[in-house]
């Protein structure tokens, strides 16, 4: 991917990295990233899921559907059910192995981010909300 070259190899193309951008933003909620962890255990249907994050089930609807767009889970209907997995667990995992050491280097210095931290993250999903 583009988005790994250094300075040294000119820029990258912009597309990349929107493409990047669009990727990450699908991991920019907690509920997604809870999502992603309990289908890393196994395939699992809506109801099995708001039963999990005890969250309405049109909310989980709405992550799954993002995750989906995003290419990061598949879904099978198994009678009047739909079932959701993960499309590329190992891929997944090394991702989020890769964050998990990211955030220990950094002493989890983000969650002091003005924009992105635990201060500033509620006004901004609030603002995220307000232009939907």
């Amino acid at each position: 991917m583009a988005m790994t070259k250094t300075v040294g190899d000119g820029a990258a193309p912009q597309r990349s990295l929107t493409a990047a951008a669009c990727l990450f933003h699908g991991f920019s909620d907690a509920s997604r990233l809870e999502i992603l962890r309990h289908l890393a255990l196994c395939e699992h249907r809506v109801v099995d899921l708001t039963a999990h994050l005890g969250l309405a089930q049109s909310t989980v609807s709405k992550h799954l559907a993002c995750l989906r767009e995003c290419g990061l889970v598949t879904s099978r209907v198994e009678g009047r059910a739909s079932v959701f997995a993960l499309a590329h667990p190992e891929a997944l995992m090394d991702l989020l192995a890769a964050a998990e050491r990211l955030l220990a280097l950094t002493g989890d210095a983000v969650v002091l981010c003005p924009v992105y931290g635990l201060e500033g993250a509620a006004p901004a999903s609030r603002t995220e909300k307000a232009t939907r």
